[in-house]
């Protein structure tokens, strides 16, 4: 048989013809029946045939949670809007009736119109010679909200909230439509989860922990009354604004009132809510990195890098913007990877070593080798856009400018636009990688003059020597036979250079490119172009820009024996559903790892760095001292890595690392690359890495280093 039964729209139309809805209320516009009538049958027929039949109804944007390697420690929130969908059994009781008291006591008689709502509507505005009654019912509101979260375009936005009557018609058309699919409880949980109650809070979770901070189940009669009555004009009737307390507790009361005559509460209950007084506990949700705990706003630099990465994933959209809208509409619940105890640490030892008011800007970044997992980004700064107090700028000729220091947003130690900062003898870890994979043994020596005249053809300069570049060594000590052992112990220049020589300083530049280092300068763009780059020798002793990131996952990598991970800030995302994020198959936080090179070459390696801490190579000689003997002194476990120095102490760096964990320090002026370190701070980021990892690493089993084979070694 057909089904006789009428379609939405003439649902509507019928009502029209029927005279049931007898005016429609449009900001100062009244549409009377008469009104209705003169528009012809064509209201009812042809236009309201031409609307949507059905609602589309799309995700609200929801927050998105971001916590710290514990899953329970909150780094921040993204949103747009702060809502979090809640369950209506998760919702105090009141706050249902409350609601339904204050803007539709018939919510549960009608089908979605209130014909007697409208109808009442129309003779009191008639009356009052303007709109003083709406006449819309909670399902047509809830309608409104759908279409206003679901609009892509300002003209949506517009049309899903204008004062038309084609915009009231096509709410009635919807709100019936709704009525037929969904339950009255699952439009009430709609509802609440999307109304707006002020202070950007979206949903009765959000309004409960906004105005209370209380979880919405735990509302009480006067607090759920109050913030029923908020929907209506959250502005006017806002009770955290000063002088309207008054306006505030007579909309509360109004609804209590509401609620007592639908019988929802007892004429006690209600006389006891209408007395109390408004008390609200006010909190302000954070908002992005820069609304992180003062208590931790350290954690702001991390939560800046993590957004960074957040915006290269392709996962999350077509391009930044998309990414971004995604974070902060998207309602993730991301575990990051930061360690709060290693982080505690490396913040401690960095700031004893440098303080916040230094214009040296001093930091650590420390990894997990095996994971690429960043778990602590420490700076002596604040996180903070505020720089009106900041310490003059370095640069003399800059004095009328303010400097970087102690409040900044400036990546300091990686992810963002910032080239980092010239690395020196650190770059030598490239050049021996890329001989040991080439196949050349540790044991490779050369005698290493105090200067060196080299192949390489530079500009006349303070270390040339003619055309050729002629670099020297720090000390005259450094002068006789080295091997890879000795000359990375001692950080030896003409030794390494002449390494890079043998091997091609071309495959020095592309081991740094295996393992993560991008070219940010125009200079070093230039340079590492196969055209140039077998011609840049200086690259051995870090004249390129790198950031304390990018070094400190070098060394991870080493102590990964040659599994390279990319820096990964996260340790699971999860969506709304709480099912993991993935993309293409995989999870979008999983580990990203490749081989970049053996086992036996990470182990040589790692038998050289192990000279420059003062641990000692298994497998040769170091040469009778080192570079940094405090490190294994101070941590007093296997540890090896390098210190990196450039030319005057522009900076000064340290990198370590055990089986375990992988940390990298510095010591520069982000304002003024020419404002030098000098020695007085040569050591400061060896002893911050070395008492960082020896503090994170307590309690924990003194694992050994894997040596070389015979194969590396001889």
């Amino acid at each position: 048989m057909t089904d006789r039964r009428p379609t939405v729209a003439g649902r509507v139309a019928l009502l029209i013809r029927a005279g049931l809805i007898a005016g429609l209320v449009i900001a100062g516009l009244s549409y009377p029946f008469t009104a209705l009538a003169g528009m012809g049958v064509k209201v009812g027929t042809g236009a309201l045939e031409n609307m949507p039949e059905q609602l589309t109804e799309v995700p609200a944007a929801q927050t998105t949670y971001v916590y710290a390697r514990d899953g329970k420690t909150l780094l921040t929130m993204f949103y747009e809007e702060y809502r979090r969908q809640v369950a209506l059994k998760d919702m105090s009781p009141y706050i249902t009736q409350a609601i339904v008291a204050s803007e539709d006591t018939r919510f549960y008689e009608h089908h979605g119109v209130d014909a007697k709502g409208v109808a009442r509507a129309f003779v009191a505005n008639q009356q009052a010679g303007g709109v003083s009654q709406g006449a819309s019912t909670l399902t047509m509101q809830y309608v409104r909200m759908a279409l206003r979260d679901s609009a892509r375009t300002p003209k949506q936005a517009l049309e899903a909230t204008e004062q038309t009557a084609s915009r009231k018609l096509r709410e009635m058309r919807l709100a019936i439509e709704v009525e037929q699919r969904l339950t009255k409880q699952q439009i009430l949980q709609r509802y609440l989860n999307a109304a707006y109650f002020g202070h950007r809070a979206y949903g009765i979770y959000a309004a409960a922990e906004v105005f209370f901070s209380k979880p919405a189940k735990d509302l009480t009669l006067n607090e759920a009354a109050l913030l029923a009555g908020l929907v209506k004009a959250p502005s006017a009737y806002d009770p955290a604004i000063k002088g309207q307390g008054a306006a505030a507790t007579t909309r509360r009361n109004y609804v209590i009132d509401q609620m007592l005559k639908m019988g929802s509460i007892t004429a006690v209950q209600a006389a006891n809510a209408k007395k109390a007084k408004i008390k609200l506990r006010l909190s302000a949700p954070p908002n992005d990195c820069v609304s992180i705990n003062t208590k931790h706003n350290d954690w702001g630099f991390f939560c800046d890098y993590f957004k960074n990465w957040w915006r290269e994933q392709r996962a999350f959209g077509k391009n930044v913007l998309e990414r971004e809208e995604n974070l902060r509409r998207g309602g993730y619940r991301v575990i990051t990877s930061i360690d709060p105890e290693i982080q505690g640490y490396a913040e401690a030892h960095v700031l004893a070593k440098e303080g916040r008011d230094s214009p040296f800007a001093h930091g650590e970044v420390v990894i997990q080798p095996g994971s690429g997992r960043v778990l602590s980004m420490a700076v002596n700064r604040k996180y903070s856009l505020h720089q009106d107090d900041n310490g003059k700028h370095s640069d003399r000729s800059q004095r009328d400018v303010r400097g970087n220091y102690p409040n900044t947003v400036n990546p300091l130690l990686g992810g963002g636009d910032m080239a980092g900062y010239q690395a020196g003898s650190t770059f030598k870890i490239f050049t021996m990688l890329a001989a040991l994979d080439a196949g050349l043994p540790l044991s490779t020596s050369y005698y290493a003059p105090e200067r060196f005249v080299s192949k390489y053809i530079t500009a006349p300069g303070p270390a040339t020597c003619g055309t050729h570049w002629c670099p020297k060594n720090s000390s005259k000590s450094m002068t006789g036979n080295q091997t890879m052992w000795s000359g990375f112990g001692k950080s030896v220049n003409t030794y390494f250079v002449q390494l890079e020589q043998r091997v091609g300083a071309e495959k020095a530049v592309a081991m740094a490119e295996r393992l993560g280092l991008k070219w940010r300068t125009e200079v070093d763009r230039k340079l590492a172009t196969p055209e140039h780059a077998s011609g840049w020798g200086a690259f051995t002793l870090g004249v390129s820009d790198a950031t304390p990131v990018e070094i400190a996952n070098v060394f991870a990598t080493v102590a990964a024996e040659g599994n390279y991970c990319e820096p990964l800030p996260v340790m699971s995302i999860r969506n709304p559903d709480g099912k993991d994020a993935t993309y293409k198959g995989r999870l979008i936080a999983a580990p990203r790892c490749h081989r970049v090179f053996s086992q036996d070459v990470a182990r040589a390696a790692t038998d050289a760095a192990r000279c420059v801490t003062g641990y000692g190579a298994a497998r040769g000689s170091c040469g009778g001292w080192e570079t940094s003997p405090m490190v294994f002194g101070t941590l007093g476990r296997p540890v090896a890595g390098k210190s990196g120095t450039t030319d005057n102490n522009k900076t000064a760096w340290f990198s370590g690392f055990t089986p375990q964990l992988a940390a990298s320090a510095f010591v520069a002026d982000p304002d003024n690359p020419e404002h030098y370190v000098g020695s007085g701070r040569s050591t400061i980021s060896k002893y911050t890495v070395a008492e960082t990892l020896r503090d994170a690493l307590k309690g924990q089993p003194h694992a050994k280093f894997t040596p070389p084979s015979d194969k590396l070694v001889w």
